[in-house]
């Protein structure tokens, strides 16, 4: 440690004087490369560190706490009591409520039988009350997975005359699904869906949601013909095409309904106290248009029915999983897309919540939940399934306690499809058209939008990349436009890294961007940058030409200002947390230019991982002396001010 005292001129002929202490700069303690592998796979697999609760304790525990673990049902049953259930009860009841009118609407919207729908409603949420971290995730089909799954296999398979292998090819695309889920927790790759980001899911969510609106002006209007393409000027064109096949009759059905459900969704919001009118709103429609159907023989007037519906528990379907080779790229392909939007829903859906109730989830324990949930479905007549928001804030209003809310929805979607299946014969398909049109009407979120275009325009674009890729191209196009914009964004961030000339802070030892905080001042002989990025091979052309240019400008502006030459330059590498042997090349190219114009290179803070390969290359080439290594900018300026006052004394003389 040194002790300097110097006087620096910031604003002309003031001086301020200067009385630092400069500290050393040393290397990080010696790691093998072993240890430095274990640590890097540690923070990147196991940042939450899952096994910290087995150190230190006895087998036995060890043994309890993985059960635990793995099954998460075991940690909060033993503390299950009735005031516990009666609780679960009742929000089980309310989501049930809604999740039979919703699965049936969300299987046609995938093109399936109705029926699956319901299945999905039994098997998956059974499975997550025993894998599940989250209190509040009501499982089920949504929408979105739903819209998806039915528009990528219908590219090659019609549901309509071939059914069979559709269907066997749906049950295959959720077992992939699920496989890819599972695997991402078990794995610990959770960090491969963050690609999608909150802008892309804000306008992809959009674009979903008026796209699945659209699709249901089938059943609005009572159109027979309809196309089979998802964009939106398709989808119009066959509703105006069509005129002749519209039904005045389904069409005041419809908007009766639609008009009901919208006002029983808005009382809700209003009044969230009120959360049973929204949750009891679609299985009411469900009822009432049923009976009217029933009453007025209208299924004779042009209102189409769902017809009969399969009585009895899900059937086996492991044996209808297909794995041939002609359709095998589009299950897997068609598994992968569901299987990131789904999980990206759930997971979203279950911290959202978590949140609220000041507990946490698990990401890593969701994934698996979820993806052996579906691997489980895929076996059991169920298509792919996670958690829904729509259900989920129901089931968070109606007071859901534990995972046991899920338990009791399975057990009244049981007794449905043993008993009740035959009531179903004369529901509406309006009605379940309209029940879609406002399950989705949530999904876009124009404050959010506005929010994202007041923070962020680049993430705006995204944004409305994604919502038009969407409602133009398709659900997967506008997801990969929107992808491929953002990984752009972070390559550019990469290879075109932030630099910024620094300046002094009259009265202080603070070096800040010069552009930002105006009364910061230049040291005269000092240009001070600082580089904002890891240093790599991805940037080092592009920050080599960009400090020459920093360079040249400084030195046009002191001769214009006439101020005293340009000694020193300070690159200060606080924000440089990696650097690889590109890096360290660009650094001694770097030196050597400036040598050449009878300057010299100071680095400031270099981090741990970079001082320690600074100093294995000083060692092999030494290029890099010890003294021009300095913790800070300030430290740096005050002791290099004797030299530059001790040059400028001589070129005076």
């Amino acid at each position: 440690m040194e002790h300097t005292q110097t006087s620096m001129s910031n604003t002309g002929p003031q001086c301020v004087e200067i009385d630092m202490e400069v500290h050393k700069v040393v290397p990080p303690p010696p790691k093998s490369t072993f240890q430095k592998l274990k640590n890097r796979l540690k923070e990147t697999l196991f940042p939450d560190d899952p096994l910290r609760q087995f150190k230190g304790q006895p087998l036995k525990k060890k043994w309890i706490l993985g059960a635990q673990y793995i099954f998460p049902i075991l940690q909060w049953g033993p503390n299950y009591n009735l005031k516990l259930l009666k609780s679960d009860i009742i929000s089980g009841l309310t989501i049930a409520s809604l999740a039979i009118p919703q699965g049936i609407s969300y299987a046609k919207l995938a093109n399936l039988p109705p029926i699956i729908g319901l299945y999905s409603s039994f098997v998956p949420p059974l499975v997550y009350a025993v894998l599940g971290s989250s209190r509040d995730l009501a499982v089920g089909p949504v929408s979105i997975a739903s819209l998806i799954l039915g528009s990528m296999l219908r590219e090659e398979v019609s549901p309509a005359q071939e059914p069979l292998l559709f269907l066997q090819l749906a049950f295959t695309s959720t077992f992939f699904a699920g496989i890819f889920q599972a695997s991402l927790g078990i794995l610990r790759l959770g960090f491969i869906i963050d690609f999608l980001s909150k802008a892309i899911l804000i306008g992809f969510m959009a674009g979903a949601a008026i796209i699945v609106s659209l699709q249901q002006l089938k059943s609005l209007l009572g159109i027979v013909h309809f196309t089979n393409q998802m964009g939106i000027v398709p989808v119009m064109s066959s509703v105006f095409h069509r005129t002749d096949e519209w039904s005045w009759q389904t069409i005041l059905m419809g908007f009766c309904f639609l008009v009901l459900l919208l006002l029983a969704r808005h009382v809700s919001l209003r009044k969230p106290k009120l959360f049973w009118v929204s949750a009891g709103a679609p299985l009411t429609s469900v009822i009432l248009s049923t009976l009217l159907v029933f009453a007025f023989k209208a299924q004779n007037h042009g209102i189409s029915i769902i017809g009969k519906l399969q009585e009895g528990l899900n059937p086996l379907s492991w044996n209808m999983l297909s794995f041939q080779r002609s359709h095998l790229g589009l299950v897997v392909r068609t598994g992968l897309i569901t299987g990131i939007i789904s999980l990206t829903e759930g997971i979203a859906v279950g911290r959202t919540f978590a949140a609220i109730r000041d507990y946490q989830v698990d990401g890593n324990k969701e994934m698996m939940a979820i993806g052996l949930m579906n691997i489980v479905g895929s076996c059991t007549s169920c298509y792919i399934t996670t958690g829904a928001f729509s259900r989920s804030a129901v089931n968070h209003n109606a007071g859901a306690k534990t995972a046991v809310s899920n338990i009791v929805m399975a057990v009244t979607v049981m007794v449905t499809l043993l008993f009740l299946m035959p009531l179903f014969c004369y529901t509406p398909n309006v009605v379940l058209g309209a029940i879609i049109i406002t399950a989705v009407v949530g999904l876009i979120d124009v404050p959010a939008a506005y929010l994202v275009w007041k923070i962020d325009r680049f993430d705006f674009f995204v944004l409305v990349s994604a919502f038009l890729g969407v409602i133009f191209i398709s659900a997967q196009g506008g997801l990969a436009i929107a992808v491929g914009i953002s990984i752009f964004k972070i390559l550019l961030q990469i290879t075109r890294p932030k630099t910024v000339m620094l300046g002094n802070i009259p009265g202080t030892d603070i070096y800040r961007n010069l552009h930002h905080y105006k009364e910061a001042r230049r040291i005269p002989g000092f240009l001070i940058l600082s580089i904002e990025a890891p240093v790599n091979f991805a940037n080092t052309t592009y920050l080599n030409e960009r400090i020459s240019r920093w360079i040249e400008e400084y030195e046009v502006e002191e001769e214009v200002a006439k101020q005293s030459n340009l000694h020193y330059v300070i690159l200060d590498m606080s924000a440089v947390s990696a650097i690889d042997t590109s890096g360290l090349s660009f650094i001694k190219d770097v030196k050597k230019a400036m040598e050449k114009r009878g300057l010299e290179l100071v680095l400031v803070n270099p981090l741990g991982e970079v001082m320690e390969k600074l100093q294995r290359a000083n060692k092999a080439h030494e290029f890099m002396a010890m003294d021009s290594l300095f913790l800070t900018v300030g430290e740096a300026v005050a002791s290099l001010s004797f030299t530059v006052k001790g040059r400028t004394s001589s070129n005076n003389v």
